[in-house]
């Protein structure tokens, strides 16, 4: 069996809920919004491969949260692309509490800080702008009426970046990095 199918070779697919016989172009903007997802996907593996095996925050390990959010981005391309699904507003719920739990772990933060102090932590913080993107995407598309997205859907995504930064803080005091605030020249 192929990878392939040949059938979006003129530039155009199908969306879960495209009617019969109907396709779309892939430079549609819900198609931006499904790449940048499943960028961040991505990079979301990428961190996960690279956590230490037993950093926990909030009770959980950090490789069983970034997997939780792993399949809640599959949920959020799945809502995009048509199907009938959507993070359920318990997700939500759930991830703020593990983001207080971490951030009540943390010494206070008052100013913005300087994205890199180990590794583990630098794929974090790239994955939290590429989150923010997302986000921007994703309310763009809901706003253009091409296709309305939950309100618990884009509550997660606006979450999202939250958790990764402090995942990010975890990781940075776990490895005894002291967190910077940027200088202004």
């Amino acid at each position: 069996m192929a990878f392939y199918t040949g059938k979006g070779d003129s530039g155009t697919t199908k969306l879960f809920d495209s009617p019969k016989g109907k396709r779309v172009s892939k430079s549609a903007p819900i198609f931006e919004t499904l790449g940048m997802l499943d960028e961040l996907n991505t990079l979301t593996g990428w961190c996960r491969v690279a956590a230490p095996k037993k950093l926990k925050g909030g009770g959980k390990t950090v490789l069983d949260i970034l997997l939780d959010v792993q399949n809640h981005l599959f949920t959020l391309q799945a809502e995009v692309a048509g199907a009938p699904k959507s993070v359920p507003q318990e997700s939500v719920e759930s991830m703020n509490m593990l983001i207080n739990e971490i951030e009540k772990s943390l010494p206070e933060v008052k100013t913005f800080l300087v994205p890199g102090g180990t590794e583990f932590s630098a794929r974090l913080d790239i994955a939290r702008a590429v989150s923010r993107r997302v986000e921007r995407r994703l309310v763009q598309l809901h706003e253009s009426e091409d296709r309305a997205i939950s309100d618990s859907s884009r509550a997660y995504a606006n979450r999202l970046s939250s958790l990764f930064y402090a995942l990010v803080r975890l990781e940075n005091n776990r490895a005894g990095v002291s967190e910077r605030p940027p200088q202004y020249p």
